[in-house]
């Protein structure tokens, strides 16, 4: 959840030239609880049509967004920027990855800071006069033989990172399907069941081997982490094989 006194980054979008590119843009922003956004110089004009059309459920964005004529006026009220940008410049600035740069942000934004997030148009990217007033610049490690991203895209990864950064989300769950893990004692019976049947089929042997074999399947059905669902299945299926045994 992200703390409500914490201002998020403001995005803004450089002399854009798709409007599918400035709706689809707001589109991934609000995804990720991004909602200022503000755009530069747009090639196409404002409001745009098209840019309404592909932000489907996040027109909102474009309906509050910022229109301004020139960079410094767009950044003018921020303490903090980010420019993203492929290619090394001539311009000496910090150059973050994407979650350094998100993180630095939230820090930043914690502290009381307005942060804002520089994109450029698509065809050329930002220009070293909209990097200049930048306090660092952002790279995304992409593949130095087509390191070109489309707008959104762009977007979307600050975005994300942005997100992974102010909400906690643990790395990896387990989807039960309406069912619950299964019991210490639960699984013991399971255990106590295979040894049954197993013993029965002759499957322990030789004789003096067999406690180890039985501590390594009591050792697998632990490490399995079972479902009451996975144990009731495994006793059916011995009990099923038990009967057309007999």
């Amino acid at each position: 959840m992200i703390p409500p006194d914490l201002v998020p980054p403001v995005f803004i979008l450089v002399r854009p030239q798709m409007g599918e590119n400035i709706g689809a843009s707001a589109r991934g922003m609000l995804n990720f609880g991004l909602e200022r956004l503000r755009v530069v110089a747009p090639r196409d004009g404002w409001p745009n049509p098209k840019a309404v059309a592909m932000a489907s459920g996040a027109g909102r964005l474009l309906e509050v967004a910022g229109l301004f004529a020139d960079v410094n006026t767009a950044i003018a009220d921020c303490d903090y920027v980010f420019a993203t940008t492929a290619r090394g410049r001539e311009l000496t600035k910090p150059v973050m990855t994407p979650e350094r740069a998100m993180e630095h942000a939230r820090a930043l934004s914690a502290a009381g800071k307005r942060v804002g997030v520089l994109f450029g148009p698509e065809r050329t990217g930002l220009e070293n006069a909209d990097i200049a007033p930048a306090n660092a610049t952002v790279t995304v490690p992409v593949n130095p033989d087509f390191p070109s991203l489309n707008l959104a895209q762009c977007v979307l990864l600050l975005g994300y990172e942005w997100r992974r950064q102010t909400d906690t989300v643990p790395p990896e769950v387990m989807a039960l399907a309406g069912t619950d893990f299964a019991s210490r004692v639960e699984v013991d019976k399971l255990g106590d069941h295979f040894e049954e049947r197993l013993d029965a089929a002759g499957f322990f042997f030789p004789p003096d081997k067999a406690p180890g074999m039985k501590l390594n399947l009591r050792n697998m059905w632990a490490r399995l982490n079972l479902t009451r669902a996975d144990v009731q299945t495994l006793h059916g299926m011995l009990r099923q094989i038990a009967r057309r045994l007999t």
